[in-house]
């Protein structure tokens, strides 16, 4: 699988996002990267694209993939889209507070340390649904990661369709977000407009 080895401030820089934002704790002294020249406007949907991908951390393909499911779906193309990426499970491993960024988060699917309704998943793309139980596997309990991104986490806000027991660690999908529940700031409409051409 492709890698993409570009320092994540770097990036962040040149995508106009905030790090801290993203669960990175680390910051840059630079400011971001506010440039005064004007975009032309197949740039803009350009680089709203190359946001959402940096931010779920998908490759170009992946990322496409979607986009044709969240086409095919009833509904907006662009609020569905988003309803998929939020949906991975990576990402609600993030959103429940179990790993600091979703690349961690990434990482601590793809090594077994996650269960969904108690059966061990490690695809980090999974698809959860309404009803899904997300929880740390037994073994990986004791683990320092697990730990100290539940420490990190502490005073994060877990979205209104997630529902988290720490105690536990586990996590229950109470229903499909809905676009004002996403709090990423993305124009989903501009990434539409890029592959409707």
């Amino acid at each position: 699988m492709a890698i993409n080895h570009t320092p994540v401030l770097k990036r962040c820089r040149s995508l106009d996002l905030d790090p801290i934002v993203l669960g990175y704790t680390k910051t840059s002294n630079r400011k971001l990267n506010r440039n005064t020249r004007r975009i032309s406007e197949y740039g803009l949907q350009l680089r709203e694209k190359q946001r959402a991908k940096f931010i779920y951390g998908m490759l170009e393909r992946q990322f496409h993939n979607l986009y044709t499911k969240a086409d095919r779906m009833e509904g907006p193309t662009g609020e569905n889209l988003m309803r998929l990426l939020e949906l991975r499970l990576d990402n609600v491993v993030y959103r429940l507070g179990f790993a600091k960024t979703r690349k961690e988060a990434r990482q601590t699917v793809s090594h077994g340390h996650i269960t969904v309704n108690g059966s061990r998943v490690d695809i980090p793309s999974y698809r959860v649904r309404e009803g899904d139980v997300i929880a740390v596997a037994d073994k990986a309990k004791e683990l320092l990661v697990i730990k100290s991104a539940l420490v990190s986490s502490e005073g994060q806000q877990v979205p209104a369709w997630l529902e988290v027991n720490i105690e536990k660690l586990q996590g229950t999908v109470l229903s499909v977000p809905e676009r004002d529940q996403i709090d990423l700031d993305i124009q989903e409409q501009l990434i539409v407009e890029l592959y409707s051409k």
